[in-house]
């Protein structure tokens, strides 16, 4: 099963974290079932030192799960020096299987659709200026870039745009 994911990316304080939140909650205001990753080049601990799941997974285990009355989750280690690659996307895809898309923050590095979030206060120029596999840029300001500008301020359109492009709408 692939994983119908579409990457919002940008500059720093572009306001990816924003328009994913917007769109979440206005997708499934609407009944669709929309997922999303978070993608960073940081060197995160997800799990809690000293605490019984991290102490499983220091002792060897391949995976280690957690299942809480509200939430579950699994931590599975992999190779820090191996990318967040299409790879790595398709093995988290049955855990999405019931999405209609995955909204990815950030990963410029795959091959996955990309759409820049870009505001003139938080860069000079869009990465869609450089970057040819961006395939939209999404803002309220005005600027001139290769491929086509969505308004950041439409969110009905934008939720559209993008239900289209993960093959949910006709």
């Amino acid at each position: 099963m692939a994983l119908k994911r579409i990457h919002i990316v940008g500059q720093k304080n572009s306001g990816k974290t924003t328009l994913i939140a917007d769109l979440v909650g206005y997708l499934t205001s609407r009944g669709h079932r929309v997922g999303t990753i978070k993608h960073t080049h940081h060197q995160h601990e997800l799990d809690t030192p000293g605490k019984d799941s991290h102490r499983h997974r220091e002792a060897g285990a391949a995976v280690v799960g957690i299942l809480s009355p509200a939430m579950s989750a699994v931590f599975r280690p992999t190779d820090p020096a191996k990318p967040a690659s299409d790879a790595r996307y398709a093995e988290m895809a049955p855990l999405f299987s019931q999405c209609e898309m995955v909204l990815v923050e950030g990963n410029l590095q795959t091959s996955g659709l990309k759409i820049e979030v870009w505001r003139a206060a938080a860069s000079e120029q869009p990465i869609a200026t450089q970057d040819a596999s961006i395939a939209a840029v999404v803002t309220d300001d005005r600027v001139e870039v290769p491929v086509p500008v969505w308004q950041r301020n439409d969110i009905a359109s934008l939720a559209e745009r993008l239900l289209r492009a993960a093959g949910s709408v006709a």
